[in-house]
């Protein structure tokens, strides 16, 4: 498939995606939101892909929305009576990010700011250039966080962190990102993406497929239950189901004959009847 504003390719079990506008320092469009969705769903077609990347081309990650429309770029007008208002751009990738099957390592290896860091927010490990910047502007453009940034944001850094980046509009390094706990780890910038691939390689060599669909949807979506026995009454369904699987017999029979498993089963076809077990919201689209 052709993109415009994105590259897609697949090497070693890996899918990149790398934003692909680095005269604009990959400023986010909504032709780049269209062009992400297809890539997450042809990542979650591809049985042969088991880790994604995302990064970017050229000195920027994503340097947030593209400003060209002027002061107007996010006067969207009023909604039709009795719709709620349109749904933004960036809250739409963040949330195809967020039902991926695949798990998805962000390599920030440049600017990431506005749009450019709430979506990397529902990404599951977050690597950063040494050089690279990150900054929640929003209020300092007159207007509120997107990207599903209230909900995502505040589990991973906290309320008071969360707080203090989006009422400041500060863009800041990678070592404050570190240190909060934003990134997993920072590297010299030319070492960012072998990293990231290392430890994609680390997530398609070492587990079984379908075991990561359902484990990245467990650990997002019991954030916010309200005890742990909601945990616990799918945490027993998932492991009984999965148990009388082909992938834990091979598991098990690798364990006890000291090799690495071969996993067989696809998550686009072998998922357990019960996945997904959430009812999710439905949203007016218009």
């Amino acid at each position: 498939m052709s993109y415009e504003t994105i590259e897609y390719e697949v090497e070693d079990r890996v899918a990149t995606i790398a934003l692909d506008r680095p005269e604009r320092l990959n400023a986010f469009t909504v032709e780049m939101m269209s062009e992400l969705i297809e890539a997450f769903d042809q990542v979650d077609d591809d049985d042969s892909v088991r880790a994604v990347i995302v990064t970017g081309n050229g000195r920027g990650f994503c340097a947030g929305a593209d400003l060209g429309g002027g002061p107007d770029t996010f006067a969207h007008g009023e909604p039709p009576a009795g719709r709620i208002a349109p749904r933004d751009a960036g809250g739409i990738v963040s949330l195809r990010i967020f039902r991926c099957r695949k798990p998805v390592i962000a390599a920030i290896n440049g600017p990431a700011v506005g749009v450019g860091a709430t979506i990397t927010l529902p990404m599951d490990i977050r690597l950063m250039a040494d050089s690279a910047r990150v900054g929640f502007v929003f209020a300092a453009r007159g207007i509120v966080p997107d990207g599903a940034c209230s909900w995502f944001l505040p589990r991973i850094v906290g309320i008071n962190q969360a707080l203090e980046w989006c009422l400041t509009a500060r863009v800041f390094p990678a070592s404050e990102a570190l240190s909060a706990g934003l990134v997993r780890s920072v590297h010299p910038e030319d070492e960012l993406l072998g990293a990231a691939r290392a430890l994609a390689q680390e997530i398609a060599t070492s587990i079984a497929p379908v075991s990561a669909v359902i484990t990245r949807q467990l650990l997002w979506r019991m954030l916010c239950v309200d005890h742990p026995m909601e945990a616990h009454r799918v945490d027993s369904l998932a492991i009984s189901q999965t148990g009388k699987m082909a992938d834990a017999i091979e598991g098990i029979s690798a364990f006890f004959e000291k090799r690495p498993a071969r996993c067989s089963l696809a998550p686009s076809v072998d998922t357990p009847d019960w996945y997904p077990w959430w009812d999710e919201p439905r949203y007016d689209n218009h």
